[in-house]
């Protein structure tokens, strides 16, 4: 399913993101698909660590609580890596880089909207 995260302002924090909510797609995550681009991501729920195995591209991991606020940014994971924060259910997958760019960062609040239909369909 895709998803749009938002920050609580309006901003856009990723506008392409797939969400990964049952054992088969978080079990997935990354894996086999392109490096991220500029506004995609993949949010994992619940979760509250990555790891980066066999994965081939460095990405920032954002660990969000239940509210959906922002506890903590892993920035640039390379592979063979891991990263975890305690009090996160979610963790959001961006390119590396791409959560200073969109000013996400501790402490910050966003949400879930549905995407655009037709948006990267």
């Amino acid at each position: 399913m895709r998803i749009t995260l938002e920050h609580a302002d309006g901003r856009p924090a990723c506008e392409r993101c797939l969400l990964a909510d049952t054992f088969l797609t978080r079990l997935r995550g990354l894996l086999g698909r392109p490096a991220l681009g500029e506004g995609e991501g993949l949010l994992i729920r619940p979760a509250n660590s990555i790891h980066t195995w066999f994965m081939r591209s460095v990405i920032d991991a954002v660990f969000l609580d239940r509210d959906l606020v922002v506890v903590g940014v892993a920035a640039d994971v390379k592979p063979w890596r891991f990263a975890g924060r305690r009090g996160s259910k979610f963790v959001l997958e961006v390119a590396a880089g791409e959560s200073s760019r969109r000013g996400i960062e501790r402490g910050s609040r966003l949400r879930i909207t549905p995407a655009e239909q037709g948006a990267g369909s």
